[in-house]
């Protein structure tokens, strides 16, 4: 069945044509009606159009969570832009390489990361614009976004959008680089089945007809989960309640949902059910949960005793845990609601969905074999300047093209898929995919350190923590906070250890690559 030719863009019109009085965005104490919305995004997109940007050139979002997000993803859709997420953790050479690698034509960021980005403007040819969010904006090399949002023409842009318009979300590679998945606006819509409308036309008389959700996505818009969360509300016709910290704060989310009458949340595991529950144990009377229908995660793992327990404070609410990535989404799904119990990574599997062996052969459920999940239909174009990372991860099986990120699962006899995890060694922690090379790399940078092997080892809040064996130069000592200081200079930090362990065996096979079970011993000895 082919893929109705939608774009974001076009519904998103559509959608604020709609409903042009309802709350779009609520920020803090600042709300965003669907008609500004709609007009900034107009004005939005003028002001990149005048900088210089077509069809197709990348803009650069380096930003928190806050409207200037939103805003900027639907002037880029409306514009034929495409959107480049910048995980805004990134120091220097990581920075550098997104910047670099996407072609960004204009960089968008907020206003505390500026010293960081001037710092790289001299290495940016390509760049043609930078616009500054916040409050604090100083710099001379920079346009003020707000002003961008502001001034000029606010009506609809007199352009033609198509289905094939694209986006980009960066992902981890396996050499510790991110790369960009490329998908297309009708290929991701249809995916997550976004609509059931075949124009834009149509889907704003369905969303007139109906009330929109009011959701919460307290995990980082510059993930796909939230990122993802935040365009199926919009498209809707929803309200999307954005927190206004830096960082997420549990008291801060409950707080929000309360005042709000928020009716779906999107978390990241176990990461965000930790601090709410933390925080739940103690002030469980101070806040109305009864609104919340739904709370979804994706992205990292969610132990079964937290879902449980999430469920006693949140009486009218659902949990939804899937199983998907970048490269794809709707692989798996467990729901499980009061009184219910579902076993942690485990999963009902997915539409188009198959299990297949290292040698590209089908597993058969119940047979015990490990697996590398496969997801058929409508899928991305590949990833953005790399081939072979294209070929390998987007295979043609018996005339049929998957999408096959890594995931590896067991299919049990009930036809369910057990997780096992994601293959190369990666490391997920509290949602971020981190590859050990990479931080085993800036160990060995340290004078004092000889080697260094890292591996992730179980943790109750972050699923996964970064965990690291060193080995000495003889005569010294390790002094973490030294090493702490020489990792951030070109580190992000959440891809720092968490547990540090000084050993004096060496662990590593003999033709010199890390044998990562004699590593795992030694950190559980």
């Amino acid at each position: 069945m082919a893929v109705p030719d939608l774009n974001f863009g076009d519904l998103l019109e559509a959608v604020a044509n709609a409903i042009p009085e309802r709350p779009a965005i609520i920020y803090g104490d600042h709300h965003v009606s669907w008609r500004e919305f709609d007009r900034r995004s107009n004005r939005l997109a003028r002001y990149l159009a005048a900088a210089g940007l077509k069809s197709g050139s990348k803009v650069a979002f380096y930003l928190r969570n806050s409207p200037a997000y939103l805003e900027l993803f639907y002037a880029c859709a409306k514009g034929r832009f495409t959107h480049a997420n910048v995980n805004y953790r990134y120091v220097d050479h990581e920075l550098f390489h997104v910047l670099d690698n996407s072609d960004a034509e204009a960089v968008v960021f907020d206003a505390s990361y500026a010293k960081q980005i001037q710092s790289l403007q001299p290495r940016l040819s390509k760049v043609k614009t930078y616009l500054s969010f916040g409050e604090d904006v100083l710099n001379d090399f920079s346009s003020d976004f707000e002003a961008a949002c502001c001034q000029g023409d606010d009506s609809a842009l007199d352009v033609q959008r198509s289905g094939d318009d694209q986006y980009f979300m960066y992902t981890g590679g396996t050499t510790g680089y991110p790369k960009a998945v490329v998908w297309r606006h009708k290929d991701r819509i249809a995916v997550i089945g976004m609509t059931d409308a075949q124009d834009a036309q149509a889907h704003g008389v369905q969303v007139k007809a109906s009330p929109g959700p009011v959701v919460l996505p307290a995990c980082p818009l510059m993930h796909s989960t939230g990122l993802t969360t935040a365009m199926v509300a919009l498209v809707s016709g929803g309200c999307i309640v954005l927190l206004p910290n830096e960082t997420f704060v549990a008291e801060s989310c409950l707080s929000e949902i309360d005042k709000h009458k928020v009716e779906r949340v999107a978390i990241v595991g176990d990461a965000f059910s930790i601090p709410i529950l933390n925080c739940l144990r103690q002030y469980s009377d101070q806040y109305d949960l009864s609104s919340v229908q739904l709370i979804s995660s994706a992205g990292a793992m969610w132990s079964e005793p937290r879902k449980r327990e999430l469920l006693e404070y949140f009486p009218n609410a659902t949990l939804s845990d899937s199983l998907g990535s970048s490269e794809g989404s709707r692989l798996g799904s467990s729901i499980m609601t009061k009184g219910e119990s579902i076993g942690t990574a485990s999963f009902k599997v997915g539409p188009s969905v198959k299990v297949f062996s290292e040698g590209l052969k089908e597993v058969e459920a119940g047979s015990g074999e490990a697996g590398m999940i496969a997801k058929a239909g409508p899928m991305p174009l590949g990833y953005y300047k790399d081939e072979a990372g294209t070929e390998k991860t987007f295979p043609t099986i018996d005339g049929v093209r998957y999408s096959m990120a890594g995931d590896w699962c067991r299919i049990e006899k009930d036809g369910t898929m057990t997780l096992l995890g994601r293959g190369n060694n990666c490391i997920n922690s509290g949602g971020e995919k981190i590859y050990p090379e990479e931080v085993e790399e800036g160990l060995k940078q340290v004078p004092e350190i000889l080697d260094a092997a890292v591996i992730g080892m179980p943790d109750e809040r972050w699923g996964q923590a970064v965990t690291a064996l060193v080995r000495m130069q003889q005569g010294k000592n390790f002094d973490e906070e030294q090493v702490t200081l020489h990792l951030k200079a070109g580190l992000a930090r959440y891809k720092h250890p968490k547990v540090y362990k000084v050993v004096a065996d060496d662990f590593r096979h003999d033709n010199g690559k890390i044998n990562y079970r004699a590593a795992r011993a030694m950190v559980e000895g």
